[in-house]
C-alpha cells in the first residue's frame, strides 16, 4: 500500500474517536436495558487478536464500538489480487499483474447521534494501484474490476439518505453510485468476496455513468415489492467533484428505473428468500452510431441521442443445509442476468449471465464459498458497418472463497474467456487469487 495513503488512514483513526467525544447525546442512545446487558456481556476485541477479530484492528479499547452506538461506524478495507493470463488472448509471457485496492468508509447515523430520525451521511473514499491484466487478455468486459489504475486515495462517494415512514422510503442526494441499489444481485454483485469479472458483477450493457451528482429514491409499500427510480450526471467522473459537468454546459441525465419482487416462499427446506428486479434506463448523451465510412470520405460519424434498453435480474435461494436455524447461510442459491441495449451505438446488443453459489460445501467449513458463473455478450450485428466481425464474448469464472479468519479471506480464481474482444481472439485462461482484510 502507498506510504500516503497509509498515513491517511492512521491519521482518521487517530483523530475519529476525539471527535466522538463531543458528540451529542440522547435519551434513546443507550438503548434498552436488556440491549445494554448483551452489549456487556459480549467480550471486547483487543488489537490485533488475529483468531478471534472481525476485524484485525478490533474494537480500540472499546472505543469503536462506543463510536458505533453513537452512530459512527469506521470501517478500512484492503483487496489485493494477483492474476496471470496462463495461455491465450492476446499475449501470456509477463502478462501478470499484481493489483488492489484499500477503501476507507464513514457513515453518520442521526438519530444515534442524538439529532433527527431516519437521516444517513456517508462517505466512502479509495485508492488504488495496477491496471490488471485486460491488456493482455484483450476482453470487452474486465477480467478483474477491482483494478481501476494507479491512484492515490480520492473521495468517490459522498451522499446523505432520509428514511421516512419507518424506512418505506429513502431518499438519496449527492455525490453516489447508482449500482449500490440499481442492479444489486445477492451472489453476484461484491467484487471483494464473489467473482472478479465484470460480466458477473453487473449487466455488462448498461451504461452505468460514473460516480456523480445524482438523486435517487427507493419505496417499499410492502415488504414484497419496492420501487426504485435514480438520476445522476451522465458524464460523470469519479475523480472529480461533479459540480462542472452536473450544473455547466449541456444537460445529460442518466436515469434508471426498477421493479423488484421479494417473495419469501415457504418450502420443506425452510423458508427461502428470492429477488426478482426488472429495470429500465435512459442515456440522453448523443452517441456515434456504427456506420459504412466508405473508405474515408465519410469523416463524421451520425449522432444519436435518447439510447434506452432494459434488464432483468433475479437471484433465489434454493436450498438450506439447516433451515430450522435462523441466520444459517449454508445452502444453494442461483442467479440470472439479461440486458438489452440498441445494437446502433452499442456493442454489447445482448447480454446474459447465470450461475450460482453454495455456502459450506465442505464440511466443518460453514462460511467458505464455492461460487461458478457464465456471463455472454453478443455483440450488435451493426458492427458489421465498421468493417468488424462480430459474434460473442463468453466468460466462465470459477471461485472458491476459504474464510481464513474473521477479518480475512482468500480466494482462488479462475476464468476462461472465449474469443475474448467478441471476434476471433484466441480463448484465455486466466489464474489468480484475491486476499481480503477487514481493519
Amino acid at each position: 500500500m502507498p506510504r500516503k495513503a497509509v498515513r491517511i488512514a492512521l491519521l482518521v483513526l487517530a483523530c475519529v474517536p476525539a471527535r466522538a467525544q463531543t458528540a451529542p447525546t440522547g435519551p434513546e442512545d443507550e438503548g434498552t436495558p436488556e440491549e445494554q446487558k448483551t452489549a456487556e456481556a459480549q467480550p471486547l476485541e483487543t488489537p490485533f487478536d488475529v483468531l478471534h477479530n472481525t476485524r484485525l484492528t478490533g474494537d480500540w479499547g472499546g472505543t469503536r464500538r462506543w463510536l458505533e452506538d453513537h452512530g459512527v461506524t469506521l470501517d478500512l478495507g484492503l483487496t489485493t489480487i494477483y492474476q496471470h493470463n496462463a495461455k491465450g488472448g492476446l499475449q501470456t509471457r509477463n502478462a501478470h499483474r499484481v493489483s488492489g485496492s484499500y477503501d476507507l468508509e464513514l457513515t453518520l447515523e442521526t438519530a444515534a447521534l442524538g439529532l433527527w430520525k431516519g437521516g444517513k451521511v456517508y462517505a466512502y473514499a479509495e485508492g488504488s494501484w495496477s491496471d490488471g491484466v485486460d491488456r493482455y487478455v484483450g476482453d470487452l468486459m474486465g477480467v478483474n474490476w477491482d483494478a481501476y489504475g494507479q491512484q492515490e486515495i480520492q473521495l468517490t462517494e459522498l451522499w446523505y439518505e432520509q428514511a421516512f415512514w419507518d424506512e418505506k422510503l429513502r431518499v438519496r442526494v449527492g455525490k453516489l453510485d447508482l449500482r449500490v441499489d440499481f442492479d444489486t444481485n445477492l451472489f453476484a454483485n461484491d467484487l471483494t468476496t464473489q467473482f472478479l469479472n465484470y460480466g458477473l458483477n453487473n449487466t455488462a450493457n448498461v451504461p452505468f455513468p460514473d460516480r456523480g451528482q445524482g438523486i435517487q429514491f427507493v419505496a417499499t409499500p410492502w415488504e414484497w415489492l419496492y420501487f426504485a427510480a435514480g438520476v445522476a450526471d451522465a458524464g460523470a467522473d469519479a475523480k472529480e467533484t461533479g459540480f462542472e459537468t452536473t450544473y455547466h454546459g449541456p444537460c445529460n441525465l442518466f436515469s434508471v428505473y426498477e421493479l423488484g419482487l421479494t417473495p419469501v416462499f415457504d418450502t420443506p427446506w425452510g423458508k427461502l428468500p428470492g429477488h426478482y428486479r426488472f429495470g429500465l434506463w435512459y442515456d440522453p448523451q448523443p452517441k456515434e452510431q456504427f456506420f459504412n465510412d466508405l473508405d474515408g470520405r465519410i469523416r463524421h460519424a451520425p449522432l444519436k441521442r435518447d439510447d434506452t434498453g432494459f434488464y432483468a435480474n433475479f437471484d433465489q435461494i434454493a436450498w438450506r443445509e439447516h433451515p430450522e436455524t435462523d441466520g444459517d447461510e449454508q445452502g444453494l442459491g442461483w442467479f440470472f442476468r439479461y440486458g438489452y441495449a440498441p445494437g446502433d451505438v452499442n456493442t454489447i446488443e445482448h447480454f446474459w449471465s447465470i450461475g450460482g453459489q453454495y455456502q459450506g460445501l465442505i464440511p466443518t467449513r460453514d462460511e467458505d464459498v464455492l461460487g461458478f458463473g457464465v456471463a455472454q455478450g453478443i455483440l450488435s450485428d451493426n458492427l458489421r458497418l465498421t468493417k468488424a466481425d462480430p459474434h460473442r464474448e463468453t466468460a466462465l469464472e470459477l471461485y472458491y472463497n476459504i474464510h481464513l479468519l474473521p477479518w480475512l479471506t482468500l480466494s482462488p480464481d479462475f476464468q476462461w474467456v472465449l474469443r475474448p474482444g467478441g471476434e476471433n481472439g484466441r480463448d484465455a485462461f486466466i489464474a489468480g487469487v484475491r486476499l481480503q482484510m477487514a481493519f
